[in-house]
């Protein structure tokens, strides 16, 4: 990817290192928020009933212990640099989007930590993945993620680092465009689980709402080298269910489905990225996914 120069967010809130934010106050599953932290459970393969254990409300011992890394991290980095610039990209793209659309884009905040943090959604550990906490509109990243996505599901490289950012922006663009509060309301029109359920249309939504972001940044910014979108597919594919779930459990249950299939994932992004419009991306009104 092309940034040299390019502006570094001012939204970045750098808690790495400052013991995860508080404490450990459970996530209702019932709520958006929760959702959105148990479909990121996925990026990583990890057993959803441990995150479920996490969400169910009322006593501690449904919080998953880890261990932190918090400490010895530098607060000034290469990778911190180019999350911020990567966020940049994206307000300038959905912020001129919106103003095309005769809206107003409010910035999400991107939240860096090491071994858990506490959100407005309730306390999640690395192990949860990245997420998008629409309580508080932020999103929550640890960067041993990355290093996870490039050594166990084989989707290294700069821009499918973007790629992951974009996505989570992705949720909040849905926020912002009320969509999230669509499928909480149970006004999506979507069943609420299942391989074409409301859950994987979330999320393959965000995976086209990232390829908007890849083409419009680009064709503003000429950001894109050849191979960065071949490493968005790539990233995109090593997140499908279908992978993910052969991978940890030598199986694919298709109505356990959260985020779509590898192909799925590859098709919406790339819809996304060919088109650079919003309208080319209603999951919701897809008869097949």
């Amino acid at each position: 990817m092309r940034l040299g120069d390019e502006r570094e967010s001012d939204n970045v809130d750098d808690q790495r290192g400052s013991g995860g934010g508080g404490g450990r106050s459970p996530i209702r599953i019932g709520s958006i928020g929760g959702l959105i932290l148990v479909l990121g459970a996925l990026y990583f393969g990890v057993d959803p009933r441990l995150v479920m254990g996490l969400l169910d409300g009322g006593s501690s011992s449904g919080v998953v212990s880890t261990q932190s890394n918090q400490g010895l991290v530098p607060q000034n980095d290469s990778q911190k640099r180019f999350i911020s610039q990567i966020l940049a990209s994206t307000e300038d793209t959905w912020g001129a989007y919106f103003k095309q659309m005769g809206r107003t884009y409010h910035d999400p905040r991107l939240v860096l930590f090491t071994g858990g943090i506490q959100s407005a959604c309730g306390y999640a550990q690395t192990s949860v993945g990245p997420f998008y906490c629409p309580a508080d509109h932020k999103v929550y990243l640890d960067l041993a993620f990355f290093q996870e996505l490039q050594n166990r599901l084989g989707a290294g490289g700069d821009f499918a680092k973007a790629y992951v950012v974009a996505h989570e922006v992705g949720h909040h663009v849905q926020n912002e465009l009320g969509i999230m509060a669509q499928v909480e309301n149970g006004q999506s029109g979507a069943p609420d689980k299942g391989a074409s359920g409301s859950s994987v249309r979330l999320e393959l939504q965000a995976d086209c709402f990232a390829g908007i972001w890849a083409k419009r940044a680009n064709d503003a910014k000429s950001i894109l080298q050849n191979g960065d979108i071949e490493q968005g597919m790539n990233a995109a594919a090593a997140v499908g269910d279908d992978r993910l779930q052969k991978q940890a459990q030598g199986y694919v249950v298709p109505d356990s489905f959260t985020h779509g299939t590898s192909a799925q994932r590859v098709e919406w992004f790339s819809r996304g990225f060919s088109s650079g419009d919003i309208q080319q991306c209603n999951t919701f009104a897809a008869p097949s996914l």
